[in-house]
């Protein structure tokens, strides 16, 4: 019970945080992130920092990892939208990320539609909490 209570707690955390100024960053194809930036998230920083990496059917997997590594060590980035097909790429990296901030979601693409059992990070989210909880 003492676990539900602060992962509810984690949860309200960063929903304060992410209305604190910080980011939400994407990873995705060419139209995902098209969609998002003409929804207004795009954003540079200080350091020239864009927070959106557009992945296209020759990005090597390493850019990838590395894009969501440097949003992962980012303090104004609170949320990762990632495609989940592109997750599948780097599903090593994602399955092995334990951090609550900043919080990584997994989102369909055009072409691609959400499939909830190649998604680590709602399996893990299933196991900490019960039926009850919603109640």
């Amino acid at each position: 019970q003492g676990s539900r209570s602060s992962v509810v707690l984690t949860l309200k955390l960063k929903m304060a945080q992410a209305r604190a100024g910080r980011l939400i960053a994407v990873i995705g194809d060419e139209d995902t992130c098209t969609g998002f930036l003409l929804g207004g998230i795009g954003e540079i920083n200080s350091k020239r920092q864009s927070n959106f990496f557009v992945v296209k059917k020759d990005t090597p997997v390493g850019e990838i990892e590395d894009a969501f590594r440097q949003f992962t060590g980012r303090d104004d980035v609170a949320i990762i939208l990632i495609n989940q097909h592109i997750g599948q790429e780097i599903r090593h990296v994602l399955d092995a990320y334990d951090q609550t901030l900043p919080s990584v979601l997994e989102i369909p693409s055009k072409e691609h539609p959400y499939d909830p059992t190649k998604d680590s990070i709602l399996r893990r989210a299933k196991g900490m909490f019960s039926a009850e909880d919603f109640r």
